[in-house]
């Protein structure tokens, strides 16, 4: 568990913590760039712990469950 106090760093949050809450690596990557698009277009930052880089905060959203995605499927 985090704490607090600990430095964010590349390993936090972890990799196996992310996985957790989406289905592939791939779903992971989509869904961190377009939360950090929104945030660079003036979103709200739901982080509990905010960073100055926006894929970071991106990516703290999802470990705290703040972020919820679906695929749409693509037209034929």
């Amino acid at each position: 568990m985090k704490k607090d106090n600990e430095p964010m760093s590349m390993v936090n949050p972890s990799t196996d913590k992310l996985m957790g809450e989406v289905d592939s690596r791939y779903g992971l990557v989509v869904c961190a760039a377009k939360r950090a698009r929104q945030l660079l277009d003036g979103a709200e930052n739901k982080a509990r712990r905010q960073s100055t880089k926006n894929v970071t905060n991106a990516l703290e959203e999802i470990a705290e469950g703040e972020v919820n995605y679906t695929f749409a499927k693509a037209d034929k």
